[in-house]
């Protein structure tokens, strides 16, 4: 089967390029021949799959942050030049998406949360056309909706609220969904009569990951880490619902000032950066500029050098750390979640609803869980223990591990993906 992936960008470290990127693996080695529409990549050679550029369905493409800033952030009294805009443009996105699966013959689409979350609104206008006028095969993978974004798509526009429940998400009936919770699968049959499946974020767990060797045996010098030094890891983007204020409030009840933060996300990914600049002031007023370290200029996806200098890899990141902070007030799964269990580090985390303890927590695993971001006294003892103790992180950490293989391996990816791609 050839099996069209429609994505705004693919091949960086956010969550729906990652999870994009597992489903790739295994649907090739399932036997499918896959092709990708993209805005853009990070690398030109995405996993050896057959990648199409269309700048349009770039995020940061002028046409979509244009309509951003119209449908959302400043919106105009009359919404008129949105509308037409958005109806001009989403012909352009579903002519091209057509030229491009008629080229490659393609069977199936596989749109990855482009009809799920409207952060480019023409694009996913443009798929419900094309997926109307044509009624080609096509499963989305949705791993967030709008309403589960607080405010951030709360527009004035009663007519762009109506597009955005007419195609976030795609609503006919021969569309098959994908989710990533229980939660999202309920709320999809309840409010909109859409059966889906659940298919969780899942790791390679048969292979090695977050191991020491000549590559990133220099990792703590370039980072200005001694070797004795107790490296907690924040491995996910500077957005204000990963609750990042509360691994540096961490930081600073532990006495040990051995104990340090690694903080991977780059400002970028603020869109309005009060939140980063929030974070840089919080560790100047706490005085924690040594022990904390944004590091987002020595990341990438992957290992490459640039300047002459060493980019390493989140594998390379998680060989060096002791454990890892998750304090986020809602994510849609967990993938840093999952990443941290294939690395065997312990994990520290909030329960964040709906989705943690039902999706994840319930399962077994060992953390140091708080409620409502609350740090107390009882589980920064608990870390300040686990995180001084090497013998009692190995055993949290395989056992955490033998568990996350059960539950979220490659494994049980192919066995849900068998249930759509046959």
């Amino acid at each position: 089967m050839r099996i069209g992936i429609i994505i705004g960008r693919i091949g960086d470290i956010d969550g729906v390029s990652l999870e994009t990127i597992k489903w790739v693996e295994i649907l090739r080695k399932m036997g499918h021949e896959i092709y990708v529409l993209t805005g853009v990549s990070t690398k030109r050679d995405v996993e050896g799959i057959h990648c199409t550029f269309l700048p349009q369905l770039s995020f940061s493409s002028p046409d979509n942050e244009w309509e951003q800033k119209r449908a959302f952030f400043y919106p105009d009294e009359d919404p008129d030049e949105l509308l037409n805009h958005l109806n001009h443009a989403s012909d352009i996105v579903a002519i091209q998406i057509f030229k491009w699966v008629m080229k490659n013959n393609i069977d199936i689409i596989l749109p990855e949360n482009s009809s799920a979350l409207p952060c480019h609104l023409s694009m996913g206008i443009g798929i419900k056309k094309f997926v109307d006028h044509t009624g080609i095969n096509t499963v989305c993978h949705d791993h967030d909706f709008y309403w589960e974004r607080g405010d951030r798509y709360k527009t004035p526009h009663i007519e762009v609220e109506n597009l955005m429940k007419e195609a976030f998400p795609l609503q006919i009936s021969h569309v098959k969904h994908a989710v990533i919770n229980t939660y999202s699968q309920d709320y999809l049959q309840r409010h909109y009569n859409i059966d889906s499946i659940v298919v969780p974020n899942v790791m390679d767990f048969r292979k090695s990951y977050g191991l020491i060797d000549d590559y990133n045996k220099d990792f703590r010098k370039d980072f200005g880490f001694d070797d004795d030094d107790i490296l907690l890891l924040q491995v996910t983007r500077i957005v204000e619902r990963k609750g990042i204020e509360v691994a540096i409030e961490l930081i600073e009840k532990l006495e040990d000032k051995k104990v340090k933060l690694l903080i991977t996300g780059t400002y970028a990914d603020d869109e309005r950066f009060g939140y980063y600049h929030k974070l840089v002031t919080l560790v100047k007023d706490r005085g924690l500029e040594d022990r904390i370290i944004f590091g987002h200029s020595l990341l990438h996806s992957i290992r490459m050098t640039k300047d002459g200098k060493k980019i390493y890899s989140l594998s390379d990141v998680y060989a060096h750390a002791t454990a890892c902070t998750y304090f986020s007030s809602y994510e849609g799964f967990g993938n840093a979640f999952v990443e941290c269990v294939l690395a065997k580090k312990p994990i520290f985390v909030n329960n964040y609803r709906p989705v943690y303890w039902p999706e994840i927590g319930s399962k077994g695993f060992k953390t140091v869980m708080i409620e409502d971001n609350v740090l107390t006294d009882r589980a920064v003892n608990e870390i300040d223990k686990i995180i001084h103790d090497p013998k009692l992180c190995r055993e949290i950490s395989e056992y955490n591990f033998e568990l996350g293989k059960l539950h979220f391996s490659y494994e049980v990816l192919k066995e849900k993906l068998m249930l759509y791609f046959h």
